[in-house]
């Protein structure tokens, strides 16, 4: 026993050091008399927005706001004598905004805020200025539901996001659906918060814009093991990931995901009743799955998409070799795009192009001043569900 006892306290003191043991200083914590709205970051009654950070050791804090590096402003914040970093912006425009805390070169999101961009690695804070279509009114309000469902083409659980319109029940007039993907490194619930469908479909059909429809949110990655995002570098994601995903997302769509929701939901079968749309990755996988099944889809629509023109596909291709089907077929296609975007704007320049040589009739729509971004996605998704389902092309 005294051998036994030996061996456990050389092994205690080979994790704990040599006796007598010092507790480690845990973070020092604002004092309790002061108000948490004092060193976390807050929205103004003006619009302003002041930045706070308690972070009383850090050498240099500053607020990098912005969604993508054409657009983001970094400014340094001020330490005061409690230890909080600071910095109180100008009125801002009604929007939802996006930020992070380079902290001695670390970036963080907001430790103050609940409120974080979904990603599959996350890194952004969201803060909401009110006044525009992304506000939660005080309007009827529909529902979010999620599924959970085996993917027969993937083996695998999976979830899909389903915004039902208020007062929704089964059994009613059956619904058109529209199908929303997801941008690359995002999960379903990035549209979901940060593109806040939600709150545009709320607003929308109460100003009566829409018409009462389900939007379904999958996600655009499918994570099976041989297209898992992170094994491949960003230089090779078009070469090697994109292909494989989409072909993956594609059948998981028609085999377990359209099936579910016409099982589940009261929805219109016909093409006419379904809509397929997406942004940047999202964008490309509705084109794959929009274009390979032409004769499922009647509105069609790429924000911001990587295209054929940098991610080939066979299906795609011999589609656009058939105009004539894809203007009977197609009551919408809606190409989008900032005027900045140094991301997909070739593709979309390059799918412009190809089109219009064919005689393929689309909508098109440039941003001005804007890049790869959420500006140009939220206003360019709003604008394309109020065609939805009305007024079809013949």
């Amino acid at each position: 026993m005294k051998i036994k006892l030996h061996y456990l306290s050389l092994f205690v003191v080979g994790l704990l050091g040599t006796p007598p043991f010092q507790a480690l200083a845990l973070p020092a914590t604002p004092a309790a008399t002061v108000p948490v709205s004092q060193y976390i970051t807050s929205l103004n009654s003006d619009n302003s927005v002041t930045y706070r950070l308690f972070a009383p050791t850090a050498k240099r804090v500053s607020v990098v706001v912005g969604s993508t590096p054409d657009n983001q402003v970094t400014q340094d914040l001020k330490l005061d004598d409690t230890g909080v970093w600071s910095w109180t912006s100008t009125a801002l425009k009604p929007n939802l905004y996006e930020y992070y805390f380079d902290i001695d070169g670390f970036r963080s999101i907001d430790t103050g805020s609940r409120f974080t961009k979904p990603q599959r690695q996350v890194n952004t804070s969201l803060i909401l200025v009110p006044g525009s279509i992304l506000d939660e009114r005080a309007v009827p309000h529909g529902d979010l539901r999620t599924l959970t469902y085996h993917s027969s083409a993937l083996q695998a659980e999976r979830q899909v996001y389903v915004w039902t319109p208020p007062g929704y029940k089964a059994g009613g007039e059956p619904l058109p659906v529209l199908y929303f993907y997801h941008g690359f490194g995002d999960t379903g619930l990035s549209a979901i918060t940060q593109g806040r469908i939600p709150q545009i479909m709320d607003n929308l059909l109460a100003e009566g814009k829409i018409k009462p429809m389900l939007v379904v949110v999958p996600d655009t990655e499918t994570d099976i093991q041989q297209a898992v995002a992170e094994n491949f570098p960003p230089v090779e994601r078009r070469k090697d990931f994109y292909p494989l995903n989409a072909s993956a997302a594609d059948k998981e769509l028609m085999q377990d995901i359209i099936p579910l929701i016409d099982n589940r939901f009261t929805t219109r079968k016909d093409a006419a009743g379904r809509a397929l749309a997406g942004l940047s990755q999202g964008g490309y996988q509705a084109l794959v799955s929009g274009m390979s099944h032409l004769d499922s889809f009647g509105w069609l629509a790429t924000f911001s998409g990587v295209t054929t023109t940098t991610v080939p596909n066979e299906a795609v291709s011999r589609q656009f070799a058939q105009p004539k089907a894809i203007n009977q077929q197609l009551r919408n296609f809606t190409l989008v795009v900032g005027e900045k975007d140094g991301v997909t704007g070739k593709d979309i320049a390059g799918l412009k192009s190809q089109i219009q040589q064919q005689g393929v009739k689309f909508s098109y729509k440039l941003y001005p001043g804007l890049g790869h971004e959420m500006d140009v996605w939220r206003p360019a998704y709003a604008e394309f569900v109020q065609q939805l389902f009305v007024n079809p092309r013949k």
